[in-house]
C-alpha cells in the first residue's frame, strides 16, 4: 500500500486478554528492530497491522495477529472501538480471550538498512517479543495512543454483559 500523507493511516489488532487468580492480563507485544530495541515504556502494541486493500477491519486484526505472534486467534472477538495515535494512525482493535506462553512467539519479519547510510540490508522481525501484563503495568508499557483500549477491555469484562470465562 503506497503512502499516502493525506489519508489517515489505518490499521487493525487484537488484544489478547486471560484471566488469573490476581485479574486480568493482557498480552502485549514489543516493536522489533533497531528503532526500538533500547524502549520500552509507551512503545509496546497490540499486535496489528495496516489494512490491505479491500480487506475489512476484523479480517486485517486476525491476519496482523497472527503473522505477528504465529498463533491464530479463535473468537469470539469482542469490539473495543477505534483510537488515534499521536501520528495520526487510526487503529481498530478487538478483544479476544486466550492463553499462550510468551516464548512460543514467532513473528514474520522486515528488511531495512541498517546502520543508516551502510548501504547494508538486515532482516529484523517485526516482534521481537510478547508479555503478559495486569492492567496497571500495561497501561506504562502500551504506547499512549492505545490505552484506551486497555480501558474499553476493563469495561467489557466488568459490565453486565462480560464474556463468560472460557
Amino acid at each position: 500500500m503506497a503512502y499516502d500523507p493525506l489519508m489517515p493511516r489505518i490499521s487493525a489488532g487484537l488484544l489478547m486478554f486471560r484471566r488469573r487468580g490476581g485479574g486480568p492480563e493482557v498480552l502485549l507485544a514489543h516493536p522489533g528492530g533497531p528503532f526500538w530495541a533500547k524502549k520500552d515504556l509507551g512503545a509496546w502494541t497490540i499486535p496489528k497491522g495496516e489494512m490491505a486493500k479491500g480487506e475489512d477491519e476484523l479480517t486485517t486484526a486476525r491476519r496482523e495477529f497472527e503473522e505477528e505472534t504465529g498463533i491464530r486467534p479463535e473468537g469470539p472477538f469482542h469490539p473495543l472501538g477505534s483510537v488515534e495515535q499521536r501520528a495520526g494512525k487510526v487503529v481498530h482493535a478487538w478483544a479476544f480471550e486466550g492463553d499462550v506462553d510468551p516464548a512460543a512467539i514467532r513473528s514474520n519479519s522486515f528488511r531495512a538498512p541498517w546502520p543508516p547510510g551502510s548501504g547494508q540490508w538486515r532482516t529484523f522481525p517485526e516482534v521481537d517479543r510478547a508479555e503478559w501484563f495486569a492492567f496497571d503495568e500495561a497501561r506504562r508499557r502500551i504506547n499512549p495512543g492505545q490505552a484506551p483500549l486497555l480501558s474499553a477491555l476493563e469495561a467489557l469484562l466488568a459490565g453486565p454483559g462480560a464474556p463468560p470465562s472460557t
